[in-house]
């Protein structure tokens, strides 16, 4: 069970789900070349030996980036195990690198990197249905 994230681009004045409008879609992110590279700038112990299915482990948690077989690149889904705010920081550093905003799909709506509810709200649901795995 991962908490799931999706990079993407959105205009600057979009802050919540609710203001995207229906038919809208998302600008590429980029080439798969840059999109690599940007990700390894921004976190240089990303294994990107599948170029499709990256993987960054931390001390408490394991992040698995789904960019996708398509060139270019329009969003990165991010699959977080394990526990520990600090994977945040990885997160909104990918994001930044990137120019994304970050979706908390299970929250349905943007979030900031000050904003750790979506995250505390996946581990309280994993620990509670789960409770020995992690």
């Amino acid at each position: 069970m991962s908490w799931d994230v999706l990079l993407l681009h959105l205009p600057d004045d979009i802050t919540s789900v609710q203001q995207i409008p229906d038919a809208h879609t998302p600008a590429l992110i980029g080439s798969r070349r840059d999109i690599l590279a940007a990700i390894t700038q921004a976190n240089p112990d990303t294994d990107l030996t599948d170029p499709t299915w990256g993987e960054l482990l931390g001390p408490t948690w394991s992040m698995e980036l789904n960019i996708g077989a398509e060139d270019p690149v329009d969003s990165v889904m991010l699959h977080i195990r394990g526990s520990g705010d600090d994977v945040l920081t990885p997160v909104f550093r990918l994001a930044g690198a990137l120019g994304c905003k970050v979706l908390d799909c299970a929250a349905g709506d943007l979030i900031s990197s000050l904003e750790t509810s979506g995250w505390h709200g996946f581990q309280q649901y994993r620990d509670s249905v789960a409770p020995s795995r992690h």
